[in-house]
């Protein structure tokens, strides 16, 4: 069957070298690739995540994310000082609606939202993001489309539907609750057809590309989608939901 990997979760932004400067001191990651297109925020060497690409866009932001980050911490003082260096950095308080609980809601320079949770074990071995969190009209459902596109494999008993990529490293969440669509997210996901086609665990032998990922994937519930793309040589698809993903060229 045809695979794919998550391979990084994209954000727009309106100054990219400088969101991605910030969020790299954030996450205590290191700054990657530059161009005039895309600022990188790559997880430290040898450590588990998944990039970060900061890329440009005049569109300003409309409402809460459908896509956020969620921090980890290792005790009550750990997050006590994630949430105080992130307000030194510039990160504000956010309300979204959470009321008394356990975690912290900020909102980095350009107001996306993210999460400084209180320490949970089952996040042990997740890096510094915990989990990237998608809000979700149907989040059991979402679930099953995202397994396929990313080759994750589906978590139980975390409490909501999640996925994760083996022992190590964050989770994807999905958690209900979503608002309604207006416009382009902000953040998305982009997943990459794998080297054999083989998605979660390299035993494919078909050598499916990139065709056979989007044919799946389609068959599954995501349409094409026209966000102003032209000459690129990536294909921008839109999940059952209407997240805007791509689909990026050559092998992971």
């Amino acid at each position: 069957m045809p695979g794919s990997l998550l391979a990084s979760v994209v954000v727009d932004a309106a100054d990219p070298g400088a969101l991605a400067h910030w969020w790299a001191r954030a996450l205590d990651w290191r700054l990657g690739y530059r161009d005039e297109h895309e600022a990188d925020v790559d997880p430290p060497e040898g450590e588990p995540g998944v990039p970060l690409v900061f890329v440009p866009a005049a569109a300003p932001k409309r409402g809460p994310n459908r896509l956020h980050l969620d921090l980890d911490s290792a005790s009550p003082a750990d997050q006590r000082q994630t949430v105080e260096l992130l307000l030194d950095l510039g990160a504000r308080p956010v309300d979204v609606g959470q009321g008394d609980v356990p975690w912290v809601v900020l909102a980095d320079p350009e107001g996306n939202e993210l999460c400084v949770l209180d320490p949970r074990p089952e996040y042990e071995g997740t890096g510094r993001v915990a989990s990237i969190v998608v809000a979700a009209g149907d989040a059991a459902a979402l679930r099953g489309f995202w397994a396929l596109a990313t080759g994750w494999t589906p978590v139980e008993g975390s409490g909501v539907p999640a996925l994760r990529r083996g022992a190590a490293g964050p989770f994807l969440e999905f958690v209900d609750g979503a608002g309604a669509h207006e416009g382009k997210n902000r953040w998305h996901l982009d997943v990459r057809p794998t080297r054999d086609g083989a998605g979660r665990d390299g035993a494919g032998r078909d050598g499916a590309g990139r065709d056979a990922v989007l044919t799946t994937l389609l068959a599954a519930g995501a349409a094409p989608v026209d966000i102003g793309q032209r000459g690129v040589t990536w294909d921008v698809l839109a999940d059952p939901e209407g997240n805007e993903f791509c689909v990026l060229a050559g092998p992971l």
